[in-house]
């Protein structure tokens, strides 16, 4: 393949495509968020996968597996944890049976807050792809992120 190959070059304008709306998502969601809840993207992304563990097997995420799931580096998120933290809206704690891992839960307070901002996420997720959807070069991108169906 070349530079000036037509399947690179469609590749890559997809690729940019795709960039774009999540962008374009992204920062609507951002600007929602900020103004209602105080809250960023990323932040309402943690509340939301811790809120998801439970005390059974495997319910406990370690923070590799959080950051994977909010798409951060460990260090991110390790700080990203701490704002939270300071915030009273996250806790950690010990592993009970293993004295080298940390748990991180959400608060009760963390747990209102994201009950709060969900409806705010929602609207503006369903706002951002709407827009898109009437840009001819996102449209098909709106409708496959509509079918997507993928567990949580």
């Amino acid at each position: 393949m070349t530079a000036t190959d037509p399947a690179l070059t469609a590749l890559a304008q997809g690729w940019c495509a795709l960039s774009l709306l999540h962008g374009r998502i992204e920062a609507q969601i951002e600007r929602a968020l900020q103004t209602g809840h105080d809250l960023s993207v990323r932040e309402y992304s943690l509340l939301d996968v811790l809120s998801r563990q439970h005390s059974g097997e495997g319910g406990h995420l370690q923070m590799k597996q959080v950051a994977d799931a909010v798409v951060l580096s460990q260090s991110a998120t390790t700080r990203l944890v701490t704002r939270l933290e300071d915030r009273g809206l996250l806790s950690r704690y010990l592993c009970p049976t293993d004295r080298r891992g940390i748990y991180t839960d959400v608060t009760e307070a963390g747990l209102t807050l994201l009950e709060e901002a969900r409806p705010t996420n929602d609207k503006a997720l369903r706002q951002a792809l709407d827009e898109a959807a009437t840009n001819p070069e996102l449209a098909p991108l709106v409708r496959a992120v509509e079918t997507l169906r993928i567990p949580a």
